[in-house]
């Protein structure tokens, strides 16, 4: 069975930083481009970055831009995304996803395999 497995969420304080990391079960994920996606409470679920199959090409929802770092590790298989000077409008349900593109609008139609999502939970 393919599927992503997201980890890394949890409380964090304002101000803290978190490593949200992405792997694959089931397929290869250096095949595909890798999405995040975060669903605040009472929200739609939005995509916050992405990332090409190569790596070369990384894309940013613009509110998250300098905050937000995607990364991706083809040894380990592994993408991870970094949030620096978390603020309480980062809590949310964060999802990884699978897809064709990574491209500039990063919406969450064109991505194939989900993961179950992590929380993060931005509170003092």
């Amino acid at each position: 069975q393919s599927q992503l497995v997201e980890s890394g969420g949890g409380l964090v304080q304002p101000g803290g930083s978190l490593r949200l990391s992405c792997a694959a079960s089931g397929f290869i994920m250096s095949n595909y481009a890798i999405g995040w996606f975060r669903q605040a409470p009472g929200k739609e679920r939005e995509g916050v970055s992405c990332i090409s199959s190569g790596g070369g090409t990384t894309n940013y929802k613009k509110s998250v831009k300098g905050r937000y770092t995607i990364s991706k590790d083809s040894v380990a298989d592994t993408v991870y995304l970094q949030i620096n000077t978390l603020t309480t409008e980062d809590t949310g349900v964060y999802y990884c996803a699978a897809g064709p593109y990574c491209g500039l609008s990063i919406t969450q139609n064109s991505y194939r395999y989900w993961g179950q999502g992590t929380q993060v939970t931005v509170s003092s």
